[in-house]
């Protein structure tokens, strides 16, 4: 059967504009959604969309990769330099993030009061503003302190609060910065103190540095058998407190495929062959049932501030999330599911002072933001938006980050395109970055060459 092709609109695609080269704005927007919503590379975005465009008869140009990638870097530059509202309720999420080498990049997001979205909802990338984008080969708290004290200067009053993970150079950087600006309070982030809770009981238990351990084995023992699809996740390199419940839920699932294999397993491997490669779950079913509550009363803590923010009642808020304790045997009363074991209500009732002390901050009617969550999620699109990249360290891709806030409209992109050139990327990473990993890489071997 033969597809007719159908010549379909160009939708303005063609209208030339202020992006440089011919191309309109609506043209540069469409390949900017294609990397930064559909997920496509730098280098494939414009294959694909010359793929479209000949399917579907546009005649559509096909720029090269290296202008995408530019218009990606003036849209970041222009929502980094981008007018921001003078106010007094702000909030600013701050964090690090690094890559290889000593380099690390403070990025401040932030979003005023008035404009959380309302409870029950989570913050997303579109609702933040970037205020600040700044590497460096080292953090001091005295270099965050001068970070933050520049960035009041992006929002013209100093934040009504900030949230970090109270990482020593973070936490430190804002006590200073507090001291001259003492209507500013510190949130925690709740999903790293409850890494923290996590970690203070697990580290110290020899029954789960034997589960870690064991898994490790595990998983060199199966993944080359029929039984790979049973094999345990791989660990997290880092945060690894942050990132457990992969590892429990396997424990948990293969505990039960132990006790009463399934048809599909049993197809598989017999059961003696299932004991031979991880039979040694069984022996830890108990902890693992008593660590999953843990981990549970510590996701219950992280989705309320989540979705509620730090304000008065969002404790007694979480306090409901928790089962209350029943008498052994007892059915579940008011729709609660299993009881808390001792140890995991005593985490619960030390989340709940935390979370208590944390909503004292705010005054009456007022909400915070509760997480760095987001800005995470940030870091972690914008390390796919690299790639490889991401190996020669932090480059003039890092300007990119600021488009992943970007509202991607063509009206938006126009407005940007006008807003930033070429020279002002160019300027903003002469200022801002050193010689790259890359660079010094390729130094290295040119010089090795001539040597040898």
């Amino acid at each position: 059967m033969v597809v007719p092709v159908v010549a379909v609109p160009s939708a303005g695609l063609d209208e030339p504009g202020a992006c440089g080269r011919g191309y309109g704005p609506a043209f540069v927007c469409l390949l900017l959604r294609l990397v930064l919503e559909a997920g496509v590379s730098l280098r494939a975005a414009p294959r694909v969309l010359g793929v479209v465009s000949e399917a579907l008869g546009l005649g559509l140009p096909a720029p090269h990769w290296t202008a995408v990638r530019l218009w990606l870097l003036r849209l970041g530059h222009a929502v980094r330099t981008a007018a921001l509202a003078e106010a007094d309720d702000w909030a600013w999420l701050v964090d690090h993030s690094v890559q290889v080498g000593k380099a690390k990049v403070l990025v401040i997001l932030g979003i005023r009061l008035a404009d959380l979205p309302p409870p029950g909802q989570c913050l997303r990338h579109q609702d933040l503003e970037l205020i600040e984008l700044l590497p460096a080969e080292s953090w001091t708290r005295a270099q965050v302190d001068q970070a933050l004290e520049k960035a009041v200067g992006r929002t013209g009053k100093p934040p009504r609060a900030i949230v970090d993970d109270h990482a020593v150079d973070l936490s430190g950087g804002g006590a200073l910065f507090q001291e001259r600006h003492p209507g500013t309070v510190e949130v925690y982030d709740t999903k790293h103190k409850a890494a923290c809770l996590l970690k203070g009981r697990l580290e110290k238990l020899p029954r789960w540095q034997d589960f870690q351990r064991q898994l490790a084995q595990a998983r060199c023992a199966v993944q080359q058998t029929e039984l790979a699809f049973l094999a345990p996740p791989a660990p997290k390199p880092k945060a690894r407190f942050m990132n457990l419940g992969p590892q429990l839920e396997w424990g948990g699932r293969v505990a039960a495929i132990l006790r009463r294999p399934p048809p599909s397993v049993l197809g598989a491997a017999s059961p003696a062959r299932l004991q031979e490669k991880l039979g040694w779950v069984g022996g830890f079913e108990a902890d693992l049932a008593e660590w999953s509550q843990w981990q549970r009363v510590a996701d219950a803590a992280v989705e309320v501030v989540n979705t509620q923010g730090i304000g008065r009642g969002v404790a007694r808020l979480l306090a409901e999330r928790f089962p209350r304790r029943r008498t052994p045997g007892a059915p579940p009363a008011d729709g609660q599911g299993e009881a808390l074991c001792g140890s995991a209500r005593g985490l619960a009732a030390e989340l709940l002072r935390f979370v208590r002390s944390q909503e004292r901050q705010a005054k009456p009617g007022e909400r915070f933001p509760g997480s760095t969550e987001v800005l995470e999620s940030c870091f972690g699109k914008f390390k796919h938006l690299e790639k490889q990249q991401s190996r020669g360290g932090f480059t003039q891709l890092l300007l990119g980050f600021g488009a992943l806030l970007a509202d991607l409209t063509t009206a938006a992109v126009r407005q940007a395109m006008q807003a930033s050139r070429t020279a002002d990327v160019r300027a903003w990473a002469a200022s801002n970055l050193g010689t790259t990993v890359f660079a010094q890489r390729k130094l290295a071997y040119a010089g090795a060459t001539e040597n040898g």
